[in-house]
């Protein structure tokens, strides 16, 4: 049984405010230079609805919703991403199990997806480590090991440890991670974030139950997609 209670209040992450400042700043300048220099006022005006279309898109892209679970079973794992259900296959991982199998979820993120990133259970940081690498399309499989990316394993309240690995995709640049080793997490906590299109697989152990099916729709620290074995 589990009890979930949501509060939704849209704002702006935190991995924005210099980028929107920025962008911000460049569009304010290029309207006044096209306001003063260009004697066609439909020009001008033309380039403030672009300028406004622009900005609001990344003002939408770094949107932060608060979202706050409460669930009592403590082996129920929770999305750690908006996006879309692209892998669920039994595996073979190397980085941190040395080869032990494991059942992988995989969900893609485009640039429209909440890019902020949750823990996905309760539990205790175990492993934290950020690899460089390429910027393939986030939706290969080979992007999983082969792409830049940041991987976090975390232990849960039962014993159980799952693997989590933000990928970055052939747009996005840059992957942020909070998580640091022996550091207690909860769910509703950001685990990190990753800029413009991507990608977070998980990893759980045999056994697991899973209750996504490829193409679903899911939403960080919202939907349920696992329960680990007792």
């Amino acid at each position: 049984m589990r009890k979930k209670n949501f509060k939704r209040r849209l704002k702006v992450h935190k991995e924005g405010y210099a980028i929107l400042l920025s962008l911000m700043t460049l569009l304010v300048v290029i309207n006044v230079v096209f306001y003063f220099q260009s004697p066609n006022q439909v020009v001008f005006f033309l380039n403030v609805a672009v300028s406004v279309l622009a900005f609001s898109f990344f003002y939408y892209f770094f949107r932060n919703p608060t979202r706050e679970a409460y669930i009592e079973d403590p082996n129920l794992v929770v999305a750690p991403a908006d996006g879309r259900i692209v892998v669920i296959e039994p595996t073979e991982e190397y980085e941190y199990f040395g080869g032990e199998r494991r059942i992988q979820v995989s969900i893609f993120m485009s640039v429209f997806n909440v890019h902020a990133n949750w823990y996905p259970i309760d539990g205790v940081v175990k492993y934290v480590k950020h690899h460089s690498g390429r910027h393939m399309a986030a939706y290969l499989p080979k992007s999983s090991h082969e792409n830049e990316r940041s991987t976090v394993v975390i232990e849960s309240k039962s014993k159980h440890q799952i693997l989590v690995r933000q990928i970055a995709g052939a747009l996005a640049r840059r992957i942020v991670t909070y998580a640091a080793p022996n550091h207690p997490c909860s769910i509703n906590e950001h685990l990190g974030f990753i800029k413009f299109g991507s990608r977070v697989d998980l990893f759980f152990p045999e056994g697991t139950e899973i209750f996504v099916q490829l193409g679903e729709q899911t939403h960080g620290n919202e939907t349920i997609i696992a329960r680990l074995p007792d």
